[in-house]
């Protein structure tokens, strides 16, 4: 067997968000989030399911940090609330909030674990919501104002930072297609709701850079490698529609200063016009120091006429899925890490990968040998970016344990620590002794 051996600072983490695993919804002067109120609304959530308790790791996070001890994690990605720091969104700060992070994160370094800090998981507080949320230009502003009072706390502390996690499913999930948080329907609004994140990314990066801080701050963008049905013409063309729209939207005016023009022109001929401040770009596009993706699965496309907005449809692909209904691609991360590079040439991350299976507790233990097939073949397809020269810095699992899925509430368990939602016990799966492995040999026999 050949050992695929990856460089010698390479990142071994795993990853999870705040309003996902935190709990305490309302404790010690936590403010209210948007996802606090969609969870509560009838019908949103499955099984109307919330996250006020989640995986109580607010109270639980000294057994989660000696768990990833256990593992062996080099680095832990994390979101912070910021609701529970500003309750308000801003103004006045909430002391017990700034003190369960600091706790969390010295815990952190006593474990010689790396904190990689995550601003913005999409829990935006429901006082700024109510004043139009990621409608309003001036949530980009208060968003800079949070970030900044965070990184005078911690920027010494903590050496990678992440100012947003997937804009595009925040912008078109909750403000275009109602299934996340705010829960709205407004495709105008979700393109105006993506600029505003886009802006506040700018600031906080600006913020961070003025500071002088010794670490390193970039962006966690949702990818899928696009193909296409046929080699068509049209099939091509879709293909370029789809990349534009899903990958590249958020990537574009940050190194690019300017969004895709293939979208752009389909936007006007739906006569979506907007009139983005030329400025704004000058902000966006403030120097990262790397870019964070999110792979899971590819994208098939077709061309298809009958969608008047992108003109394409997806096609299900051949292979197995997850429970999440995901087809199985390695390959897809390969191929986006090579286009990524090849266009942008900045360090890459790999904020999250992972899979969902229907997991099952038995004589104490979790099977589940189809997650490590599939983060065996991912990690493989890391190292074969390494190989072919992209500067890939890390790899962070999605998730560290079983959590609150968003929309699909406690159906789909991503973690490789299995939660018993009623005792709170953590059960390390066979998937973490896998990746205790892989991080104790810094990488995987081919």
């Amino acid at each position: 067997m050949v050992k695929l051996v990856f460089p010698k600072d390479f990142l071994w983490g795993t990853a999870t968000a705040s309003y996902q695993i935190e709990g305490a919804w309302n404790e010690d002067g936590k403010g209210e989030s948007t996802w606090d109120r969609f969870s509560h609304t009838p019908g949103a959530i499955y099984q109307n399911q919330n996250g006020d308790v989640a995986c109580d790791h607010y109270h639980r996070y000294e057994e989660d940090v000696k768990l990833m001890a256990e593992i062996g994690l080099k680095a832990y990605r994390f979101s912070i609330s910021w609701p529970r720091i500003f309750p308000e969104g801003r103004g006045k700060i909430n002391p017990k909030g700034v003190s369960f992070y600091e706790r969390l994160i010295n815990k952190l370094l006593e474990k010689n674990i790396k904190p990689a800090i995550t601003l913005y998981h999409w829990d935006l507080p429901q006082a700024l919501e109510d004043k139009g949320g990621w409608l309003n230009r001036d949530t980009a502003k208060y968003f800079s104002e949070y970030a900044s009072f965070i990184f005078y706390k911690f920027g010494d502390m903590v050496p990678i930072w992440i100012t947003l996690n997937e804009p595009f499913v925040n912008a078109f999930l909750g403000y275009a297609w109602g299934w996340h948080a705010p829960g709205k329907k407004d495709l105008k609004g979700a393109f105006v709701a993506g600029h505003n994140l886009l802006l506040a990314h700018g600031l906080a990066v600006q913020a961070y850079k003025e500071g002088g801080y010794n670490g390193n701050i970039g962006i966690t963008i949702n990818v899928a490698a696009v193909y296409p049905y046929t080699n068509s013409e049209e099939d091509l063309r879709a293909v370029q529609v789809q990349d534009a729209f899903e990958n590249r939207w958020f990537i574009e005016p940050i190194f690019r200063k300017k969004y895709p023009e293939v979208i752009w022109k389909i936007l006007e001929k739906n006569y979506l016009s907007f009139d983005f401040p030329i400025s704004d770009f000058d902000i966006i596009s403030s120097p990262i120091d790397f870019l964070g993706i999110n792979y899971y699965t590819r994208n098939i496309v077709a061309h298809d006429e009958s969608n008047k907005f992108l003109g394409l449809k997806r096609i299900e692909g051949p292979n197995e899925r997850t429970e999440m209904g995901w087809e199985i691609y390695p390959d897809g991360l390969y191929d986006i890490l090579i286009q990524l590079y090849r266009d942008y040439k900045i360090p890459i991350y790999i904020t999250e990968n992972g899979a969902a299976y229907n997991d099952k507790l038995e004589n104490g233990k979790v099977e589940d040998n189809k997650r490590i097939e599939y983060l065996r073949e991912h990690i493989k397809r890391a190292y074969f970016a390494i190989r072919d020269g992209v500067d890939l810095r890390g790899y962070f699992i999605w998730s560290l344990m079983d959590n609150f899925e968003w929309a699909h509430g406690y159906s789909k368990r991503f973690g490789i620590i299995y939660v018993d939602y009623d005792t709170q016990k953590r059960i390390l799966k066979d998937s973490a002794y896998f990746y205790k492995k892989v991080i104790e040999e810094n990488g995987i026999e081919e």
